[in-house]
């Protein structure tokens, strides 16, 4: 087993550089380096160091190892929530995308719907107009989009996407997590 790029990985999950496992654990950051190549083996009280610091247990370290990640993602997976009264209906395209750093969602709005209004967060949020023409309102300013056209933006605002057309439109929003 290659320990050495399991350990990088769980270290690059944490968002941590080399040096910064390496001060956490009183470990050089060159004996780090040869672990993570594995051209060292550490002790056991080193490695269960390493994993502390790291937040992972040795049980799930190593049941891990044969676990596939989920690529690709199937049409009846999604799961739906309709708000008739506002008129949107989510698709979550990734069904555990909450528990995700981004967040994809199918936005279908129906005939002058408008999705729920968002408070100001760290997010970044990517639309793109699949079909039909919607409105963005970010803060005091508002932005118009149609199909083919794509929005980024901060979320630093408080933002909403409306649909002012007389027909439905639709679009892909992916949202990064907020980190508040």
């Amino acid at each position: 087993m290659k320990i050495g790029r399991k350990i990088r990985n769980l270290r690059i999950k944490k968002g941590l550089t080399q040096e910064e496992l390496s001060e956490r654990t009183d470990l050089s950051k060159g004996y780090i380096s040869q672990l993570e190549r594995d051209l060292s083996s550490p002790s056991l009280e080193t490695f269960l160091n390493i994993l502390d610091v790291l937040g992972c247990n040795p049980k799930d370290f190593f049941d891990d190892e044969d676990a596939e990640q989920k690529v690709v993602y199937g049409k009846e997976e999604r799961k739906v929530f309709i708000d008739q009264e506002r008129g949107y209906k989510v698709e979550w395209i990734v069904p555990e995308s909450n528990e995700k750093e981004m967040e994809p969602i199918l936005l279908t709005l129906f005939e002058k719907g408008e999705f729920k209004v968002f408070e100001p967060s760290l997010s970044e949020t990517f639309v793109y107009v699949l079909k039909g023409t919607i409105k963005v309102r970010i803060g005091t300013k508002k932005y118009v989009a149609k199909e083919g056209e794509s929005i980024y933006y901060h979320a630093s605002d408080e933002h909403q996407i409306v649909n002012e057309a007389e027909s439905m439109s639709q679009v892909i929003l992916v949202a990064t997590e907020s980190y508040l």
